[in-house]
């Protein structure tokens, strides 16, 4: 019996399983995640090593070099490509596509840090990194608000960054621009010279003069205290009034008789603005095994809540990117197209059959032919 008489003589028998198969296709589709694209490794790693205040040519001859010294003996390397800016060193490795991208970092980073002893002071710990599209931001955003700006910028670091850092799938929560606390101290170089001091004298008796550090322990019959000295500034004004030198006539020297201390903010390295308006920007990325599109939802929840929560303060998220709404588009796209191609199917199957039934497969009895008479 072939499977076209099969189907006729036995609608029943074919309608249970098309309806098996079609439960089976809904309960897949459900199950289903909406990926942009599929994960893959790339065979690229950077080095990033930050050298503050150094020439590009300082930084060639003190990083750059010896960073590629130490990786070019690693395995399965193919290109290495490096730039030196000022302040900056960046080395690229390829690999090659038969490599473990994860276990080649291991051994790259191994011997970055072997090469570490060999730089300058000053240099900071180097950075190795994979290139990876899970690496990249799901959602950019400008947040904005009625406070005052350094106000507004703790605000976030210290009630929304948290909110957003623990939601399922969230890997990392940045903050782009804003204005940063910081404690300067403006010196006069005349007082400085006056007075016979260095700026490295000033600043080791700041550093010095700002620890906290534990003494010891205070033993009872049935506890025991730990005695903890607290030398931390407590007021900008403690600041001023730190005896940094003791002068001629055996008086002391304070930090304000010889510099300006000021309660200001950071200089500005990253500017943030949306829809021409200043702002704090915030970038979120998720982590590797999440998916974007839950992510994003989650989030915007999350927004929904925190604006209303502190609306008072005029809390205001302005969403500049989110990388969901292409994946999402993506799909629905792949949905009319596949409600499409069914209803074509449909359409060509009843041109060619010309009813909404099938033929019979047998053609009707023909009446018994008459009987022969006597």
């Amino acid at each position: 019996m072939t499977i076209t008489e099969l189907s006729i003589k036995r609608p029943s028998l074919i309608l249970v399983i098309f309806l098996a198969l079609a439960l089976t296709g809904v309960f897949g589709y459900f199950q289903l995640r909406y990926e942009l694209i599929p994960k893959m490794s790339i065979p690229f790693a950077t080095i990033m090593t930050v050298y503050p205040g150094a020439s590009p040519s300082e930084v060639e001859n003190g990083v750059t070099k010896k960073i590629e010294d130490a990786v070019s003996s690693a395995e399965k390397i193919v290109n290495i490509f490096s730039t030196s800016y000022e302040g900056l060193s960046l080395v690229t490795i390829e690999f090659s596509q038969t490599a473990n991208i994860d276990v080649a970092l291991q051994d790259v980073q191994r011997k970055v840090n072997a090469a570490m002893v060999s730089f300058p002071r000053d240099v900071r710990p180097p950075m190795v990194q994979k290139f990876s599209f899970d690496e990249m931001p799901i959602i950019r955003m400008g947040v904005t608000s009625s406070m005052t700006s350094r106000e507004f910028y703790q605000f976030l670091k210290d009630q929304i960054q948290p909110r957003f850092s623990k939601l399922d799938g969230v890997g990392q929560v940045s903050l782009v621009g804003g204005d940063i606390r910081e404690i300067k101290i403006n010196l006069d170089a005349q007082k400085v010279r006056a007075y016979g001091l260095s700026i490295a004298q000033i600043t080791q008796m700041v550093k010095a003069s700002n620890l906290d550090f534990p003494t010891g322990a205070i033993k009872g019959e049935k506890a025991q205290s730990i005695v903890r000295v607290s030398g931390k500034f407590s007021t900008i004004d403690d600041l001023r009034d730190l005896i940094v030198a003791r002068s001629r006539q055996g008086g002391g020297v304070r930090l304000k008789d010889i510099a300006e201390v000021e309660d200001g903010i950071q200089e500005y390295k990253s500017i943030s603005r949306i829809n021409g308006k200043n702002s704090v920007g915030m970038t979120i990325l998720k982590q590797s095994d999440a998916n974007a599109v839950a992510v994003s939802r989650l989030v915007r929840n999350e927004i929904q809540q925190l604006e209303g929560q502190y609306r008072q303060a005029g809390l205001r998220f302005e969403i500049a990117s989110d990388g969901s709404e292409f994946t999402i588009e993506a799909a629905n796209a792949v949905k009319a197209d596949l409600l499409m191609a069914v209803l074509l199917v449909a359409a060509v199957m009843f041109l060619f059959l010309h009813d909404t039934r099938h033929p019979p497969l047998v053609p009707p009895s023909l009446p018994p032919p008459p009987l022969p008479s006597l």
